[in-house]
């Protein structure tokens, strides 16, 4: 419980008892009865360091990569850059890249298709989980009877159907 002598805000709570000095704490009232912050657990997530480290890492590559690859090889000279690997690789190492991906993709759709049985496979329909249709029971009276299997129709019975509806 709260000390009766204290007075909230949204932001901040000042303490005004006379027993202690004052004391002002900037805890929201969700961060209060979360325990947030008493805990001692203080910093950001591990998560959000490397994701910022990663970001910054990135930019930097990129960078590093822009210029390597753009800039003339006179310029580099010029500001002391002398070992640097072939521009052949500016070019080959995106190229390589990108036929990996590509074929990887392809790759893991053929695995897909050898996996899956074939569209004329009754395995398609049926696995270890399937039953047989139940008998069609006729001994039950009217509206207690259940639903008939499903199963094909016949020709001869569409022919019927459709030729005694038209001459009716």
């Amino acid at each position: 419980m709260e000390d009766p002598h204290s007075v909230s805000s949204p932001r901040r709570i000042l303490s005004l008892s006379k027993k202690r000095r004052a004391t002002v704490s900037s805890l929201d009232a969700d961060e209060r009865a979360s325990g947030f912050g008493v805990s001692g657990e203080h910093g950001p997530k591990p998560s959000e360091v490397y994701g910022f480290v990663g970001s910054i890492t990135t930019v930097v590559a990129t960078v590093i990569f822009l210029v390597w690859a753009y800039v003339p090889e006179a310029w580099l000279h010029y500001i002391g850059i002398f070992y640097y690997p072939s521009r052949y690789w500016a070019l080959a190492v995106p190229a390589y890249l990108m036929v990996t991906v590509v074929l990887a993709l392809g790759f893991y759709l053929g695995l897909n298709f050898m996996s899956t049985p074939s569209p004329t496979s009754l395995n398609t329909v049926f696995d270890e989980f399937s039953r047989e249709p139940s008998s069609f029971l006729p001994s039950m009276d009217g509206d207690e009877q259940p639903i008939e299997p499903i199963s094909d129709i016949g020709l001869d019975r569409i022919n019927d159907v459709m030729f005694n509806d038209e001459n009716s």
